[in-house]
């Protein structure tokens, strides 16, 4: 079986047309240089029949454009960051662009690789999600003039556009809820510290409690993971004087600390009340559904696709730094103690 493809010059052959021609109509500049109806249908059909399947490559090295936009996130493993990339490639995909999606494992040398590839690899604009503190490698292609927007977590310190949750309101609120149910002991389970959604958190969290002059919290816990939820619930259930209520700053904590109070046989909000962040669609189908902070993940994405796409066009927009407001969204896992 011949798998060799159909080349440009071979439906010049089979048509009987010169291969300018053929290129000109392909590439939809048919009417544009007065070619006549029937021969382009006579191409098009040709190139169907031939199953003709335009050499990309050779596109990008005539015009310099790949139309390729690279998505770099900390882990797909998150449902938060797996529905970022679904809505990514989704609204990149309406431009007529391609995603490359990323994925760095909250390592920060992985995502200096990843970037270093991805930028020889020609793209045309970046959205990114940094794992660490450090920031260098991508002011670096900023300032290259490759299009750069940060999302969800970004560099306050830096001129970097980026689009957010207003992660301190969110985490504030939620812990205001609780105490207005009458809960003061309360635990924080945290995710990646040094990251500016978390840090933010942790403020909200904090000042919510202090302001309410409350003191007796803790704040426990390293990483946005399963794991880390689950080790850090099973750690707060042997204090002496367990919490009545737990603020996860993510959904996968949130499932860890879940596991662990399904095997410390602890019922959810009898003897323990939970509020997460991040909204998902299974939350409704758990036995207690979560109470939760819900970011505007559609906005965020579509906001963050629109300022690529618009420096792509060479259309003047001012870098933005733009936090959206969270959602609290309210269901069965908080007791009221008044």
């Amino acid at each position: 079986m011949d798998t060799q493809k159909a080349t440009i010059t071979d439906i010049a052959e089979k048509t009987g047309l010169s291969t300018t021609t053929v290129s000109r109509v392909l590439n939809g500049k048919g009417d544009q240089f007065r070619i006549s109806k029937d021969s382009q249908q006579k191409i098009l059909e040709a190139a169907k029949e031939m199953r003709y399947v335009p050499n990309l490559y050779a596109a990008n090295l005539r015009t310099g454009k790949s139309k390729t936009i690279a998505l770099i996130v900390p882990s797909l493993s998150n449902p938060f960051f797996a529905a970022i990339a679904s809505g990514v490639n989704a609204e990149i995909r309406k431009h007529g662009y391609i995603t490359i999606i990323s994925d760095s494992d909250e390592n920060p040398e992985n995502e200096k690789k990843e970037l270093e590839l991805l930028n020889a690899m020609n793209i045309e604009g970046l959205i990114i999600a940094p794992c660490g503190n450090k920031w260098m490698h991508i002011k670096e292609v900023y300032d290259q003039q490759l299009p750069v927007i940060c999302i969800d977590r970004y560099f306050e310190e830096l001129d970097l556009p980026y689009i957010s949750t207003d992660n301190y309101e969110g985490a504030f609120r939620a812990t205001k809820y609780l105490l207005n149910n009458g809960h003061t002991s309360i635990a924080c389970i945290q995710g990646i510290r040094e990251s500016t959604p978390n840090r933010l958190r942790v403020k909200g969290f904090t000042e919510a409690l202090e302001g309410s002059g409350v003191n007796n919290y803790s704040i426990v816990g390293d990483d946005f993971t399963i794991q880390n939820g689950y080790l850090e619930t099973k750690l707060l259930m042997q204090q002496k004087v367990r919490p009545t209520a737990i603020l996860t700053l993510s959904y996968p904590i949130a499932m860890g600390c879940l596991k662990a109070l399904k095997e410390e046989n602890l019922r959810i909000p009898e003897e323990l009340s939970i509020i997460t962040f991040d909204d998902h669609p299974y939350i409704d189908f758990l036995s207690t559904p979560l109470s939760c902070v819900s970011q505007p993940v559609t906005d965020i994405v579509q906001i963050a696709v629109k300022f690529l796409i618009s420096k792509l066009e060479k259309k003047d927009m001012h870098v933005p730094k733009v936090l959206l407001k969270p959602k609290i969204i309210i269901r069965d896992s908080i007791r009221t103690l008044l």
